[in-house]
């Protein structure tokens, strides 16, 4: 039962939405009068990307209409900025969800102790995933290095139903200040999808009436529109994973069940930066600190641009800068282009990523990288080294997803297209190959049995 009289602060950070959020549920169990914050931190917006600060504006102007223009954004210092509304209020607490990433716990330490001289509670209720990272362990307390057992782990642990909770749940503060969310930065023509939570949960509805059924058979088809697309709004929490999972509970069939493991995936690698907050930067298996790599730009280049001659690896990346998105399959492939035929470093592609990707989140960015890198923990083998064409050939049989982003090849019917080198009238204005696979590949495991070799010494 709310105190009378009694305020809070409520701090949005990865959690932009009103329904099934347990912080919100907490501070309405506290206060009866809440005050509605977001901070526009500098060290978390610099490093971001266009489109993912322009998709977190949308998110912004979305929660604050669905409060009223209740929503009070500052930009600075947060642990500067959250005592501040705290005091402006008479707040006796500020609830959040809590922040798993290396970043996130180190500011939220730092806030909450400047509250405590404060004499203002921190609060921590829930984090955006169904089960907060660092609960799901082996029987001896240690983490899970592979994602099989973790997975089984984390499904028989199991997680709570959704929050109830609405815009009605307590009394929102109007601030005192006007709202003062950014301007939308230059996407230069990106279309990115609609922001807020309201898009998020009919996209999801969508999604489950009529897609979920052939999920597990169609994801990887770059050509067909198969996947969720719900990637940035689970980014940014304006929809939480467990609305998600509780939807599926009553599912039955391989869509449902693949679709589980997809989001135990997300789950599983926010528990590896949580044990591991260094594998957002460094190689989480240290024998690869001594692999040797390529310093190319000019093969970066053709790579970032979409320019390298491998058709599917052309279409990726310029799916990439139209959309801010790219299909799943296509960023392993890529990734796997970019490792193991140019042999570029890792942390290339993920800040590539990283700066065009709406969906953009540490933890998947990286770890995923490292997997196809083979540098991660539970990471693909490293003689597992994607062949651009026959992976073309198999996940868009038709060359439809070639051609709808690389012009240059609208001409060229059916499969052929992921072999222009091959056509009597290769189309001019497409690059011929940048490399040859089959060479490269060589390259590759010869590098790797070099540090093999040398671990083994």
């Amino acid at each position: 039962m709310a105190s009378p009289g009694e305020t809070a602060v409520l701090w949005f950070r990865r959690d932009l939405r009103l329904g099934d959020h347990a912080a919100l549920l907490s501070a309405g169990e506290r206060a009866e009068r809440v005050l509605a914050l977001f901070v526009l931190d500098d060290k978390l917006i610099k490093p971001s990307g266009a489109p993912r600060l322009a998709f977190l504006y949308g998110c912004l102007r979305e929660l604050s209409a669905q409060l009223g223009g209740r929503l009070l954004v500052v930009h600075g210092d947060p642990a500067e900025e959250v005592c501040r509304a705290a005091k402006s209020v008479g707040a006796k607490s500020v609830h959040v969800t809590a922040d798993t990433a290396p970043y996130g716990v180190a500011r939220d330490r730092e806030v909450a102790k400047a509250l405590e001289r404060d004499g203002v509670e921190w609060v921590e209720t829930g984090s955006p995933y169904a089960v907060t990272p660092g609960r799901v362990t082996k029987p001896d307390g240690d983490p899970y290095k592979v994602f099989t057992a973790f997975y089984r782990s984390w499904r028989e642990r199991g997680w709570h139903s959704p929050a109830r909770t609405s815009k009605s749940a307590v009394q929102w503060i109007k601030p005192d200040r006007e709202l003062s969310i950014p301007d939308a930065p230059e996407l230069g023509g990106m279309k990115l999808p609609k922001p807020g939570e309201k898009a998020a949960l009919k996209l999801w509805k969508r999604y489950l009436d009529e897609d979920v059924n052939e999920y597990d058979t169609a994801r990887d088809r770059p050509d067909h529109d198969a996947t969720t697309r719900l990637s940035p709004y689970l980014h940014w929490g304006c929809v939480h994973p467990r609305t998600l999972l509780a939807d599926l509970a009553e599912r039955r069939g391989g869509g449902a069940e693949t679709l589980r493991s997809e989001l135990a995936w997300r789950e599983f690698y926010a528990d590896v930066l949580w044990h591991r907050p260094d594998a957002a930067r460094r190689n989480y298996d240290k024998r690869f600190d001594e692999i040797q790599y390529n310093e190319d730009d000019a093969l970066f280049e053709h790579w970032r641009d979409g320019r390298t001659g491998y058709p599917i690896v052309d279409a990726g990346m310029r799916q990439l800068l139209a959309e801010g998105w790219m299909h799943n399959r296509v960023r392993m492939i890529v990734a796997s282009f970019l490792v193991k035929d140019l042999h570029l470093p890792w942390w290339f592609g993920a800040r590539h990523f990283m700066r065009n990707l709406v969906d953009g989140d540490l933890a998947s960015n990286q770890l995923n990288w490292q997997w196809v890198a083979g540098s991660g923990n539970d990471a693909a083998p490293y003689f597992r080294v994607f062949n651009p064409t026959t992976q073309g050939e198999k996940f868009d049989p038709q060359g439809d997803y070639v051609r709808r982003f690389v012009p240059e090849l609208r001409g060229v019917a059916g499969k052929a297209v992921h072999q222009p080198w091959k056509l009597k009238n290769r189309p001019e204005d497409y690059p011929a190959p940048v490399v040859e696979h089959a060479q490269e590949r060589q390259v590759a495991l010869e590098r790797f049995q070099q540090i093999s070799r040398g671990a083994r010494s």
